[in-house]
């Protein structure tokens, strides 16, 4: 572990030179990289001086009962190595769980889109609240929600919307909400008071950066629009509204929720090159999932991954086997401690694979 600790120290001297570089400061893109890096290192090296800080307490304390001259003061470097040796295993795996390499997607910003599944209206309206709760979440970590499409349902909710999120580490916590996510509740329109089961399928896509995923336009088909509201009335009657579509994948990303075309065929380009940029990384963890089973990402949109019990205010997170009976407060946003469980049995399935390396 102090060999591991004096490797960090070496690298957090060396960033703490180089984020005071004219040249790394005039680069926006290398001076948030490195500023990252300079912080992860920096909450490592905190723990680590406690942890030096104790074994140098133990051994100080060891020389003191080892000289026997004075009896209060033996008595109490009994009771500071009982305490410090008390404390070390977990700095220990404190500082294990801290070196775990980083998903380097984990700090982009991100592309959410949620889809009514099977369940009709009320599939619909699953997926206006998983949308609320997940406004909900970002604002109070403050980070910056803006909707880039929507597709409203007929009787409330959404057939489909898609978000972008900005923020700190967006992609680190929000890629955990991957899947199928299915509610079991009375329908309002249910007159029997029967329970019925619907679904929303959630997709989180690392918002790629124009250096991440190369377009040649020549392969994108541009088709512009009016912008539509509910039931299909015309919000505007100029072409603002934007659809893209890549023809050698197929794929299609459209925006009509900004005024002018131009930023409506921005936010529509940003949405295609996260797609593209997804569809890589699914192939990546595919491929990676053949190497190594991981129950929390593996990537399977398919995978049902959550159940929102409403007559028994329960919320079941299958992959952790997690339940939860404190559905109000979480379909308001509170989906914070499900994530750090799911990051948690996650960062433990990272530390078995690396083995004997600490």
């Amino acid at each position: 572990m102090l060999d591991k600790l004096r490797i960090i120290k070496q690298r957090f001297d060396e960033v703490s030179d180089l984020i005071i570089q004219p040249d790394i400061i005039s680069d926006q893109k290398r001076y948030v990289k490195i500023s990252k890096e300079y912080k992860d290192l920096n909450a490592v090296m905190k723990v680590g001086d406690e942890y030096r800080g104790l074994l140098k307490n133990i051994e100080e304390a060891k020389e003191i009962i080892a000289d026997g001259s004075d009896d209060d003061m033996t008595e109490m470097a009994k009771i500071e190595i009982e305490e410090a040796e008390a404390r070390l295993p977990q700095l220990e795996e404190d500082i294990k769980f801290m070196l775990i390499p980083k998903d380097p997607d984990d700090a982009k910003n991100v592309m959410v889109e949620i889809r009514a599944g099977t369940g009709g209206d009320e599939a619909s309206i699953f997926a206006g609240d998983l949308f609320r709760m997940y406004i909900k979440y970002c604002a109070d970590r403050g980070w910056k929600t803006s909707i880039v499409d929507m597709s409203e349902g007929t009787s409330g909710g959404f057939k489909e919307i898609i978000f972008s999120v900005e923020g700190e580490d967006v992609y680190g916590n929000l890629k955990f909400e991957a899947g199928v996510h299915r509610v079991q509740r009375v329908p309002q329109t249910e007159t029997q008071g029967r329970v019925h089961t619907s679904a929303a399928t959630v997709m989180v896509l690392p918002e790629a950066e124009e250096f991440d995923v190369q377009i040649d336009m020549k392969d994108v088909r541009m088709d512009f629009f009016c912008s539509s509201g509910p039931g299909g009335q015309s919000v505007n009657t100029t072409y603002s509204a934007v659809r893209l579509t890549h023809i050698p994948t197929g794929l299609v990303a459209q925006c009509q929720d900004q005024k002018s075309q131009h930023k409506n065929k921005d936010k529509a380009m940003q949405v295609l090159r996260s797609r593209l940029y997804e569809m890589e990384l699914a192939k990546k963890q595919e491929s990676d999932s053949l190497k190594r089973k991981t129950m929390v990402s593996s990537g399977d949109r398919s995978a049902k991954i959550r159940t929102y019990n409403y007559p028994q205010g329960r919320v079941t997170e299958h992959r952790i086997g997690l339940t939860m009976y404190d559905l109000q407060n979480i379909i308001n946003g509170d989906i914070h401690r499900i994530i750090e469980g799911l990051k948690l049995a996650e960062n433990t399935e990272k530390l078995k694979e690396l083995g004997e390396v600490f």
